[in-house]
């Protein structure tokens, strides 16, 4: 044994995993599209070098449209859903994870090509997998997790295009949603003044409490015209359609406005005027295969500069497995807020 009491890398693993442990698994085939919980074996998972005992894991608009089959996110079945994950470290048969590790994952195919983090143990590609970073705890991981890093991961874009908080306000669209609650969090950590935009109208005194300097209805924005008098330094738009198209056309020069959702449609009108007048950068975000080092970037900030402060605030809903149904047709309503964690 090392000095620290944990097994020399290559050494194997003494910890009994059980022979069978409950997962939430979706299948579609003869018998059509269903999910719920039932007993797996580690077997019964995708391949990988890393296996983890699960602490947490959350719920993501993804993981409402895979739980319910009404959006084509696995690419084949059966599968365990939830696209994130935070645990220890059970077994690894590659030297940079060790038993009693922390680690997270967020994206990286799970409950899309392999097995996700709705399981009591989750078997994991060495190469995405994220020791969990110097001062954040494996719950806030989660209360973070997909969402958290997408808000993150769009500020990281605008910042390393030259994004000030001088320049202006940033506006978070789709607000109350996790994304943009954490959006919301994260920017005014990073000393960006925030508008939030939401339309529940009683979720106000939420967004302010979070951080956000003013809180405007989802007319606020609304415009025809190509361009408008330049009011916003940039945002984060979790929307789509014309929310998007009429928050380019009131940015500042050399603003970067950041795409992460479509809630109301896949679809931009828009002209190239914000672009070639005002300079104007749209940034996509795209989470699920983030280069690692920009993960790892990425995580970084939320575990130290960028960590909301009001994390628990964010969490209005903590479920196990077999709340996850409900969460889902809340979601998938439009009835959800903040962030939904899941108790392994």
């Amino acid at each position: 044994m090392s000095h620290n009491g944990l097994p020399p890398p290559g050494v194997p693993c003494t910890v009994s995993i059980p022979a069978r442990f409950d997962a939430f698994r979706i299948h579609n085939d003869d018998a059509g599209y269903r999910s719920g919980i039932e007993q797996v074996s580690l077997d019964d998972l995708a391949p990988g070098e890393v296996v983890i005992e699960a602490v947490h894991s959350s719920v993501n608009f993804k993981d409402a449209l895979a739980g319910t089959g009404k959006g084509k996110i696995l690419r084949r079945f059966p599968l365990v859903g939830g696209i994130d994950v935070a645990g220890h470290v059970v077994r690894s048969s590659d030297p940079a994870f060790r038993e009693g590790d922390a680690v997270l994952v967020t994206g990286c195919g799970l409950s899309e090509t392999r097995d996700g983090g709705y399981s009591r143990y989750v078997r994991l590609e060495a190469k995405w997998a994220i020791p969990l970073p110097a001062g954040l705890a494996l719950r806030e991981s989660m209360i973070l997790g997909t969402a958290g890093f997408t808000a993150a991961l769009a500020l990281f874009r605008m910042v390393e295009n030259r994004q000030r908080p001088e320049m202006g306000p940033l506006v978070v669209t789709g607000a109350t949603g996790g994304v943009g609650s954490l959006a919301v969090a994260i920017f005014r950590k990073a000393g960006f003044e925030v508008h939030a935009v939401s339309g529940k109208a009683d979720q106000h005194d939420y967004l302010h409490g979070l951080g956000a300097s003013e809180v405007l209805g989802r007319d606020a924005l609304a415009t025809t015209r190509p361009m408008e008098s330049a009011r916003f330094g940039g945002g984060l738009d979790n929307v789509g359609g014309p929310m998007l198209s009429s928050l380019l056309a009131q940015t500042v020069p050399y603003g970067n406005v950041a795409s992460a959702g479509l809630a109301a449609s896949h679809a931009l009108d828009a002209t190239v005027m914000p672009f070639i007048i005002r300079g104007v950068s749209l940034l996509g975000v795209a989470s699920a295969g983030t280069a690692r080092d920009i993960r790892e970037a990425v995580w970084q900030h939320l575990a130290s500069d960028w960590k909301p402060d009001h994390l628990e605030r964010i969490c209005t809903r903590e479920v196990g497995l077999e709340g996850l149904p409900g969460v889902f047709e809340t979601m998938l309503a439009g009835g959800s807020l903040g962030r939904t964690l899941v108790t392994l």
